[in-house]
């Protein structure tokens, strides 16, 4: 019964796409459809990896607009817990060039079209694919970071619209990087989005791209494309892209380095050689070991992962998943930290949980692909803390 209802709904697309693009406006032989590819920005975490853009130009008609996917309210009731979980909804809109131009040109972000070169047929097909996605009832969908956001809705648009005609000579090519590895390049001057974006992501981000998963940048669809070749109706193989322009070029602007003490890397190495220093210390001259500081550590290190475990299990997209951090920002140190440091604690049961957890620590630093110093250095303050647990004290405190 299931895979009729699958059936009878896809017939029921079918015939909405068809009803409209039987009745949409018909473009004239001027029309013209270009790709447009905003470059990176620095103004908040959703801009760092740029947008793209499918423009339709009709002079005979007076049309100029540009279909944009990924467009969402910031508004939106209970709008952290729904983009947290992946479940806040993302839309198509559809606006003139001239409408968002300054504002790319204000935040100092790169703006280039790409012409297509596509025949009459694939045109009309391709503007009433997207025409029907604009319809109130389907411009909403479910945004996935990797595999459904504003450059794949566009690739896959075109392809649907040239296909066979269209060849990408990199689509199957692998590129040498993953997921995680093609998102870094665009983090590099935002430190702090890195580390929490590669906290949150689990083992998919660490799956090898070929050229066609690359394209989930805007910057790799639009460079991929430049290399691809359409058939003709007439057979003939040439260019998709049969025309290219700066529409904008942002000026290079350079950057003072962040102060190292304020980076990721200088306050986690920091904080290593105050737990470090301090615990030795303490062992050394008091022969003590600090009990409140295992619960502050490892007591924050449980609340992190508490939360990484629960991006694993609201997220539908799978990117949150299988994360190899939860090794070391274990969930359950909180509350077994405060357990395993009670006054009533046998040597024997503390040193039993302090060794599970280094050889933890040691497991998710082997497998952790965090760029930078912390996986390496946020789970050697933790081990720094197991060992000393595991000695004996004159005067535990």
């Amino acid at each position: 019964m299931s895979r009729w209802l699958v059936y009878l709904l896809q017939i029921v697309c079918l015939a909405e796409l068809f009803s409209h693009y039987a009745s949409c406006q018909q473009l004239s032989p001027a029309a013209r459809i270009s790709l447009i590819t905003y470059g990176p920005g620095d103004d908040d975490i959703s801009s760092c990896f740029g947008h793209t853009e499918i423009r339709l130009v009709d002079p005979l008609l007076g049309i100029d607009r540009n279909y944009s996917y990924g467009g969402f309210n910031h508004r939106s009731s209970w709008f952290i817990p729904k983009f947290l979980s992946g479940t806040l909804p993302y839309y198509v809109e559809v606006h003139p060039l001239g409408e968002v131009a300054y504002y790319y040109q204000q935040t100092n972000r790169s703006i280039r079209e790409q012409l297509l070169n596509l025949s009459a047929t694939q045109r009309q097909q391709l503007i009433a694919a997207l025409d029907v996605n604009n319809l109130p009832q389907n411009r909403y969908y479910s945004y996935q970071f990797y595999y459904d956001n504003c450059a794949t809705r566009p690739r896959d648009m075109i392809a649907s619209a040239c296909g066979d005609s269209l060849m990408i000579p990199s689509r199957q090519r692998m590129t040498g990087k993953s997921y995680r590895d093609w998102m870094n390049t665009y983090l590099t001057k935002q430190p702090w989005y890195q580390l929490g974006m590669n906290l949150a992501l689990g083992k998919a981000s660490d799956q090898q791209t070929d050229g066609w998963r690359a394209m989930y940048l805007p910057d790799q669809l639009a460079d991929q494309l430049r290399q691809a070749t359409i058939r003709q109706p007439n057979g003939q193989l040439e260019p998709l892209i049969e025309g290219e322009q700066t529409l904008f070029a942002a000026p290079q602007i350079v950057t003072q380095p962040t102060f190292f003490v304020k980076t990721p890397n200088g306050v986690f190495a920091l904080l290593c050689l105050l737990v470090t220093g301090l615990t030795l210390w303490r062992y050394v001259n008091d022969e003590k070991v600090d009990r409140w500081l295992d619960r502050l550590l490892f007591g924050i290190s449980g609340f992190l992962g508490w939360f990484l475990l629960l991006l694993w299990i609201i997220r539908d997209d799978g990117v949150t998943a299988w994360n190899p951090t939860l090794l070391y920002l274990m969930p359950l140190h909180l509350p077994l930290a405060f357990w395993a440091t009670r006054p009533k604690t046998t040597l024997r049961l503390r040193g039993l949980y302090f060794g599970i957890t280094a050889l933890l620590i040691l497991l998710g630093m082997a497998l952790s692909h965090i760029p930078g110093w912390f996986d390496i250095v946020c789970p050697l303050t933790l081990l720094v803390r197991c060992m000393i647990n595991c000695q004996p004290v004159l005067a535990p405190s």
